[in-house]
């Protein structure tokens, strides 16, 4: 071997002995793990047209307030049974494979949908259609990606295995803040065809990365065994008290009715937010998202589950009052301009809402038991996904009953009123959660399968802010 080429082997092998160390934490540096990091990648990255997506339904199809809550509650629907499509992936091989004709069917799915959306969408049945085709297409590839992970897991030291599930949310994470704001300045610029246009080539690299996943042919037989075996162990977890009264008491803290969509014609209509203003407002938020995060783990982590689920859901109750002042025009008698109110008001809901909203992540990997982790936490996020459905649709139905319009924002005063004030109806039902924190465990089967769950709350405290951000209530955005 020549000196030249011997000196390019080593300044290669120090730059991947670099990224392994300095930005992969120290996982090797596989085309494997650069696949399943990339799709975390694009999950984020499709933030891109979320904007782009509320505008159109607002101005292009012309919905009202409340029908673009209820579509955006529908959106919401193949999250809500994604233990559905790991079962499909389990047990139903395409071709003897599992994972990588799941993810290259994902990101064709993906892409039809937003090439119709740019392309030939022009009523609100073929926009519910689109938007629920490319939910479908974001929760198979989570699933799956999701599937990858707690194999390569299983098969590592437990460091190892938090380290691999923190870079995945970290990969969604840059994602989401390099479109968060790029978004509403692209829409300002061109078009929400254009961007949906742009947004469309996205899934298709998650279907060109599926071909770098290292998968052994498997029998149907013996997943169909294993999907089996699955169920049973899910039905004897879900029948345990201690796991269906906590699930039941965050299915009814997060069904409770939402205003999101009516403020976000507020915001746009009646105060004439423009997209990149939007933009602007959406990477403040994800910023926040982190801040959330940070002071959950540094300072709430030994607040038992009960006193944290009361206390944030008062305090978020009371500060989601401040928004009042922006409807009633308060902030401008007070001196401050709209949009510093709205970035500022939004920020504080937006750390307020993530503390909030992480012991629901917490909550839900300590009540998963062994052997049943994956599937069990799909469950309950599942349920999760579904009470923000409701919350959707009680949104709407409110909505139409105060007769909050595009134009007509006299009674939203109200609206925000009662969404705020029923976020506290499911405070009497506390004593369903268990008397710990995050960090201790409080029964002796819970001592038995600590070790097994650190790892995975671990990941819940380092969850990305676009990846929580889209469930807690960020108050100038339609979540899709």
């Amino acid at each position: 071997m020549s000196a030249s080429n011997s000196s390019e082997l080593s300044i290669k092998q120090k730059a991947q002995g670099f990224i392994e160390r300095r930005i992969l934490l120290g996982q090797p540096l596989t085309l494997e793990l650069t696949a399943i990091l990339t799709v975390y990648f694009v999950q984020g990255i499709l933030g891109l047209s979320r904007l782009a997506v509320s505008f159109f339904l607002k101005d292009d199809i012309a919905l009202s307030p409340a029908e673009v809550s209820a579509l955006m509650g529908v959106a919401a629907l193949p999250w809500t049974i994604k233990p559905v499509f790991g079962f499909l992936s389990d047990g139903l091989p395409i071709f003897r494979y599992r994972r990588r004709p799941y993810l290259i069917l994902s990101g064709f799915l993906g892409a039809i949908a937003w090439i119709a959306m740019a392309t030939v969408v022009d009523t609100a049945l073929a926009a519910t259609a689109a938007i629920l085709l490319s939910s479908t297409s974001v929760a198979i590839s989570d699933v799956i990606v999701d599937s990858l992970v707690v194999e390569r897991a299983r098969s590592e030291d437990q460091g190892d295995a938090g380290t691999l599930q923190s870079l995945a949310w970290g990969a969604s994470a840059v994602g989401g803040l390099l479109t968060a704001y790029l978004g509403g300045l692209l829409l300002e610029r061109t078009s929400n065809q254009v961007v949906f246009g742009i947004t469309a080539t996205f899934p298709l690299i998650v279907s060109a990365v599926a071909w770098l996943i290292s998968e052994d042919p498997v029998t149907e037989k013996s997943n169909l065994q294993v999907v089996i075996d699955q169920v049973k162990l899910l039905k004897g977890a879900v029948s345990k008290k201690a796991i269906w009264m906590p699930a039941l008491f965050l299915f009814l803290w997060q069904a409770t009715p939402t205003a999101d969509s009516a403020f976000f014609f507020f915001s746009t209509n009646e105060l004439g937010f423009e997209p990149e203003f939007l933009g602007r407002v959406r990477l403040v938020t994800s910023f926040a998202s982190l801040v959330g995060i940070w002071i959950f783990q540094r300072f709430l982590k030994e607040v038992s589950f009960r006193k944290i689920f009361g206390w944030s859901t008062v305090l978020s109750a009371a500060l989601g009052m401040t928004t009042l002042l922006l409807v009633t025009h308060a902030n401008r008698a007070l001196g401050i301009a709209d949009q510093w109110f709205a970035l500022g008001d939004s920020l504080v809901l937006t750390v307020a809402g993530q503390i909030a909203f992480m012991p629901v992540l917490v909550l839900s990997a300590r009540l998963c038991p062994p052997g049943v982790e994956a599937t069990l936490f799909a469950l309950l996020m599942s349920v999760v996904n579904l009470s923000g459905l409701i919350s959707h649709e009680l949104g709407a139905l409110v909505t139409h009953w105060l007769q909050v319009t595009e134009t007509d924002f006299t009674n939203l005063w109200i609206l925000i009123l009662l969404t705020n004030t029923t976020t506290l109806l499911p405070l009497p039902l506390l004593g369903m959660l268990p008397k710990t924190s995050a960090v201790e465990p409080g029964t002796a089967e819970a001592e038995e399968i600590a070790a097994s769950k650190r790892t995975k709350e671990e990941l819940m405290l380092t969850l990305s802010a676009t990846e929580v951000a889209d469930d807690t209530a960020v108050r100038l955005d339609v979540t899709l």
